[in-house]
């Protein structure tokens, strides 16, 4: 086997704070590597400016003009984390690929372990927090509750993994085979079947900059990861609706046991509950149906996943 060349693919959104302290401590990982003559010499971290309204780009470009080590792509505008991750895979070329988001809260010693084990034959090795100390109390508990709702739907997942991940050029050509635009990468990514290994770390408090991913897009992200990959919420409106049935048989027969015997009922309390009850799930339900039409509008149309507006990744 020759020696590979490494990209690390950085995707970055307001990151001034950070971007240099980053791009000093993956410079150093490049130079680890590069000793032990795991690398070859043209290995390179690859910035991705996903439309930051900040200092980003212009410190992308300063970087570049120090060393060859740095480089950048620009996209036209935000296309999230997902888009901008697509496009260093999807433009930028090597042998192997690293993506770690640009905070390093992930342990950027662990792609030396991951570089290793590509050597020992893994085209894809996922980064596994070992534990989540540093989570609150409720991310925690979340995340955990969403690992095993997945895992009953039927959707494989790596437990604990992020986008932290080394891939082989041939896993990023197969990935590439997939045309979708709702994509959910910790979720596509397993199902590549290439050999895999993994590395476990501990991931540090952020100690620059502020957090990229807040709540609303925690859920967005997990919300999208169950509908791209399980008919599981379609299943269960029908088993809501079959119970639902029963429920109404139950109330009725109850009705007419009332009628016969005599007594008398003030029916309106218990015709408003079901109709709310009933009604209520049916607006459910149907934004879940919503939900999943629009998903298959959006697919119908193939809009492209990101723009890039500067390519800098030639040397």
């Amino acid at each position: 086997m020759s020696t590979p060349t490494l990209c690390i693919v950085v995707p970055c959104y307001n990151e001034e704070e950070t971007l240099r302290v980053s791009a000093a401590a993956l410079r150093h990982v490049l130079q680890q590597l590069l000793d032990e003559k795991k690398i070859a010499d043209d290995s390179y971290v690859c910035f991705v400016n996903d439309g930051s309204k900040d200092n980003t780009w212009n410190i992308i470009k300063e970087l570049q003009e120090e060393t060859s080590s740095y480089r950048g792509i620009s996209l036209s505008r935000n296309f999230g984390h997902q888009g901008a991750l697509l496009s260093g895979l999807f433009t930028a070329k090597a042998d192997i690929y690293v993506s770690i988001d640009a905070d390093l809260q992930d342990d950027e010693q662990k792609i030396i372990d991951m570089v290793h084990l590509y050597h020992e034959g893994c085209d894809i090795v996922y980064g596994c927090r070992d534990n989540r100390d540093t989570d609150t109390w409720f991310k925690r508990t979340s995340a955990e509750a969403f690992y095993k709702i997945r895992s009953y739907m039927g959707c494989h997942t790596i437990p604990n993994h992020a986008d932290y991940r080394l891939m082989s050029a041939r896993s990023v050509q197969a990935l590439k085979s997939f045309p979708e635009v709702n994509l959910y990468l910790r979720g596509i990514i397993p199902m590549l079947g290439f050999p895999s290994g993994y590395v476990y770390y501990k991931r540090k408090s952020r100690q620059l900059g502020e957090s990229k991913y807040p709540l609303r897009k925690m859920v967005a992200l997990a919300w999208n990861g169950v509908i791209n990959f399980s008919d599981a919420p379609l299943l269960l409106m029908i088993w809501v609706g079959v119970l639902g049935m029963l429920a109404s048989i139950s109330i009725m027969a109850w009705c007419i046991y009332q009628w016969v015997s005599g007594q008398t009922l003030p029916g309106w309390t218990s015709t408003v509950l079901i109709v709310s009850a009933f009604g209520s799930m049916q607006f459910l339900f149907t934004g879940i149906i919503g939900l999943y039409i629009g998903k298959v509008f959006r697919e119908t149309k193939h809009r492209p996943l990101f723009i890039v507006d500067q390519d800098c990744t030639m040397r």
